[in-house]
């Protein structure tokens, strides 16, 4: 399966990335990750929007509607990460 109709990683990397970002930003609260996770937060969603709607028969590889679906999966992979991260809780100091 190709990614966007490319198997260009420069291009891979790029589009990851702005799908990570817009990602990040739609979906409220706080997901602290750096940049190389924010790559494949935005890899990781376009594999899974790609596979779902390429499989259900939504769009076919290379149109647009894959950037929508890898920006739709980033998010459902953000909230999923989000229901099983722990929470962090401080200690009242002594």
């Amino acid at each position: 399966m190709e990614l966007f109709g490319s198997s260009n990683w420069l291009y891979i990397i790029l589009i990851g990335f702005i799908v990570g970002v817009l990602a990040r930003l739609l979906k409220p609260g706080k997901d602290s990750m750096g940049i190389i996770l924010t790559i494949l937060l935005g890899i990781a969603g376009a594999l899974l929007a790609g596979w779902i709607g390429q499989a259900t028969g939504y769009y076919q590889p290379g149109e647009p509607a894959g950037f929508i679906g890898a920006l739709l999966g980033a998010i459902v992979i953000l909230v999923v990460v989000g229901l099983f991260r722990r929470k962090r809780t401080t200690l009242p100091p002594r």
